[in-house]
């Protein structure tokens, strides 16, 4: 399907599939394409796989039911481009639960660890569990490597991982882990070293969060036990006063799945917009719906930057990335007003914008796993 030594990834989302297909040249990672299924689920999908040089190789719409789906058809597709398999599958896993913090190689193990943590992420992990599944299914004898979201906040300190609550829970995972982890190494990795000490990034999209770093480790982040907390997002409402959901108990006696979709699936922009979750979209209205929603996430946003400004002493270098925030300068330019007292402006050098590239640090991991495996006497 490809050239020897060349890594498959899958990054699944709650609605869409990405893929990207890296061949290593002279120690380099090179793309040879890179592909993605939208819409997944809806009444219409789309399928779309790309080149290195950009030129389209396939697109087509068509009804799309699951993420295991989606990878059918873009691997069928890439095996008709490429006459031989990957030496390596990754695959990124939003959460692993409490017990898997590093990139691991899958293994049966591994596959049971993550089924017993699902009640951590029961919206991701078993997502996840069935894009590992199928790939296996595909590629029986190909290795392939788990990599979290989680992993790179592992460096923060018990008073950012702690919540207010007994210790008992702390001690069976109920603590903060952080996620789009893979995000803020693909952007940190591109920054010119040595890194600024202080830098913030904001990965704004369909999920959002606000991540402080000092000297190129976690410090703490939006997020917490689950990628529902943190900031409001395009359909999750970020974190909440608990008596909302003991509200919602007592007077409407919501089941805990009822209360899962509604905080994950109903809320956030979709819910002040009344209906709307796509940002572009929102800026096009004129209403006081749109208005109030763009302003309640600019608001948050800001407020998180300002606090990590805090907790850094300081902020060298605040990068925006995710879809919203690496493409929307309207709303950059909305969260950075009042901002400037931190030096933080749209045209200064202590702000970027920069692509997430989740796919190639995936791909980046995966032979880094494989090659400790290597070295430890087992071939791939």
């Amino acid at each position: 399907m490809a050239e020897q030594g060349s890594i498959l990834v899958f990054n699944s989302g709650s609605s869409s599939l990405k893929l990207g297909l890296f061949t290593e040249v002279e120690g380099v990672l090179k793309p040879l394409c890179e592909g993605e299924a939208d819409g997944i689920g809806r009444a219409s999908g789309k399928l779309e796989l790309k080149d290195a040089d950009g030129q389209t190789l396939l697109r087509q719409e068509q009804p799309i039911a699951s993420q295991e789906e989606a990878l059918e058809h873009l691997v069928t597709k890439l095996r008709g481009l490429y006459k031989q398999g990957p030496t390596a599958i990754g695959h990124r896993v939003v959460h692993g639960g409490p017990q898997l913090r590093e990139h691991v190689l899958i293994t049966p193990d591994v596959m049971r660890q993550l089924e017993s943590a699902v009640h951590f992420a029961p919206l991701h992990i078993p997502e996840a569990l069935r894009i590992i599944r199928k790939a296996q299914e595909l590629f029986p004898k190909t290795p392939q490597v788990a990599c979290f979201d989680t992993t790179f906040h592992r460096t923060m300190p018990e008073v950012a991982t702690h919540l207010p609550m007994p210790m008992r829970y702390y001690k069976a995972g109920v603590q903060r882990y952080g996620f789009h982890g893979l995000s803020c190494e693909s952007v940190l990795r591109r920054i010119a070293q040595p890194l600024p000490a202080k830098i913030v990034i904001a990965h704004l999209g369909g999920g959002s969060s606000v991540t402080a770093v000092l000297d190129g480790k976690s410090r703490d982040t939006s997020m917490g036990l689950s990628p529902t907390g943190g900031v409001p997002m395009s359909l999750r409402t970020g974190d909440l006063d608990p008596a909302v959901l003991l509200y919602l108990l007592r007077t409407e006696s919501l089941s805990a799945d009822a209360i899962e979709k509604l905080v994950n699936h109903d809320c956030g922009l979709f819910a002040l917009s009344n209906g709307e979750s796509d940002m572009q979209a929102l800026l096009s209205r004129s209403d006081e719906a749109a208005a109030l929603a763009i302003d309640v996430f600019v608001t948050s946003i800001r407020k998180a930057i300002g606090g990590y400004a805090a907790l850094l002493g300081g902020i060298d270098l605040l990068i925006f990335t995710g879809g919203i925030g690496e493409h929307s300068a309207e709303i950059r330019k909305n969260i950075l007003a009042n901002l400037e007292f931190l030096g933080l402006t749209e045209s200064g050098d202590e702000v970027l914008h920069l692509p997430a590239q989740e796919e190639l640090q995936i791909a980046l991991h995966t032979r880094q796993v494989l090659g400790k495996r290597e070295t430890n006497g087992t071939n791939l």
